[in-house]
Parts: structure tokens; sequence; C-alpha cells
């Protein structure tokens, strides 16, 4: 019997909505994949609503748990970990501390830092201290990286605004640790007017795909690209086959969300979508 693909998944919960390891838990599991939670956070709904009640977890009661799934053999199983929204610095060093002992276990598996730290229009929103040691401490040990476009310039002091200084801006990113980069939210009204784009960077080449903008935001959406495309990587070391794979999947999932009227991801109605996505779009090979 083949093993069954495990992830360490260590971000927020929140008991309504989906962000955090509520935006990946279920649709991982929906594509088979083992998801061991972590949480950081355990809040009513996210804080897009404004007002929200619920408790921050702290670092000791983090490694605590950690500590008990060494105790059980998980650590060794897990093919990757999966990290997301850093609530302090000392968060981001229990997760440094779990992705060593991790690689420990199973020297096999990666590390994948959804570098959570700001976007346009609003700047950066996490604690002091945290933006310094993702970038000083956590991107080097990451194997792959999901930054936004703006944390994309953040994290290299890049300013970009083409798609070629984008993808100059990943390998910069690239040569700071990760070996795999995909950049999200990447605005192409320059060359398609209401759309958007991903650009998935590694040592073999760049490659980019466009989906239309839909129009409203998601919160968790970047949550569930992060997981999703981790996914697929680990499925096919493919890096087109895993960013136009999870294009598809987020598309569907946030059109069949626009089309509910809905302002939280419908990943329980659309879960059907998560495995076979009804849209598709063409990869394109940048470099």
């Amino acid at each position: 019997m083949t093993a069954v693909t495990a992830i360490l998944s260590i971000q927020s919960s929140v008991a309504y909505g989906h962000v955090g390891n509520s935006a990946v838990a279920f649709p991982l599991m929906r594509l088979g994949i083992e998801v061991y939670p972590v949480i950081t956070v355990h809040f009513s709904n996210h804080t897009g609503y404004g007002a929200w009640r619920g408790p921050h977890l702290a670092a000791d009661d983090l490694a605590e748990v950690i500590r008990g799934l060494d105790e059980r053999g998980v650590l060794g199983t897990c093919d990757a970990v999966l990290s997301g929204y850093q609530g302090g610095a000392d968060i981001g060093e229990v997760i440094l501390e779990a992705v060593a002992l991790v690689k420990e276990r199973n020297p096999h598996a990666v590390y994948c830092c959804d570098p959570v730290l700001g976007d346009v229009g609003r700047g950066l929103f996490v604690r002091p201290g945290v933006p310094e040691l993702i970038r000083e401490r956590v991107i080097p040990a990451a194997d792959i990286s999901t930054p936004n476009h703006y944390e994309l310039d953040y994290l290299t002091g890049h300013r970009t605004k083409t798609i070629d200084q984008v993808v100059a801006a990943a390998h910069a990113l690239r040569a700071l640790g990760p070996q795999t980069v995909l950049v999200t939210s990447v605005p192409q009204r320059d060359l398609e007017p209401h759309s958007i784009s991903m650009v998935a960077v590694t040592s073999q080449g760049a490659w980019s795909v466009t989906t239309p903008e839909l129009p409203q935001s998601f919160n968790g959406a970047g949550d569930l690209t992060a997981g999703l495309f981790l996914a697929e990587l680990l499925s096919s070391a493919d890096a087109p086959a895993a960013l136009g794979r999870t294009a598809a999947i987020i598309f569907s999932v946030l059109e069949a969300t626009v089309a509910a009227g809905q302002r939280e991801l419908q990943l329980v109605a659309a879960q059907n979508e998560i495995v076979q996505p009804s849209r598709s779009f063409e990869v394109t090979r940048l470099h």
C-alpha cells in the first residue's frame, strides 16, 4: 500500500469561515492528503470582519503540541511543513524548530513558507519583529515560498511593475533560500484588462498563468493557494503543472463563491471543484 502524503500545517484557525488551517485542512484532505493542523490562534472568525473573539496560543503551547506529535512518531511521516500567518517572532521561532525537527525525522521533507506580511493598499499588518524574522531566518530555511506581489517586493527590496521584473525578484528571493517561488496576485492590467496572474519560478525556468479578476476580494484565498500549490508539487514535482492545477482549483472555488453571493470561501459547497475543477487555464513559459 502506497503511503499517504502528509503535511504538518502550522497556521491560524477560525470557528466560522475559512482562513489559515480552516482554509487548508479540508481541501487537502479532499485531495487525499493527511493534514496535521497545529493552530497558532483560535478565533471566532477572521479579522477582516473588524471584530473577533478567541485566544492567541502561546509559543510554549505550540511547542508542546509539536512535541506531542513527535512522541507519537508523527513527524517522521510528514512530507512537508506548511506555515502561514505568524502571530509573533516567538511563534516563528517555534515554527523554525518544528521544521528542523521534521527534517531530522524525515530528510526528504520540505518546508513551504507562505510569508504573510501585508498587501497592496494595507502595507505591513504583522507584529513588530515578524518581517525581519521572516526575511532573515524563515525564508532562508524554506524550500518553497508563496509571497504575494507586495510581499515579494518587500522581501527582496525590488519594485516590480512588469512580469520580467517579477521573475527577476523571484530569482532574488530564490537566492535567499527557497528553490521554488510562487508569486500570487500579480496584476496584468497592462496586458489583459481585469485579469490577474500567478508566476512560478524555479531553477528550470519561469511560468505564468492568468485568470479573470473577480469582482470581490476573498479572505483565505492566499492560504488555500499556498496549500494547494504545495500539494500539487508533492504530487507531481512539476512546477508548471502544479501552477496550472492550482489556478484551476482556486478560480473554480472563487467563482462558485461569487455565484453563491457569499463572502466566505464556499469550500464545502464547491468541494467537487477541488477534486475536478470546471475551469482550466493555459500555463505560459516565460523563460
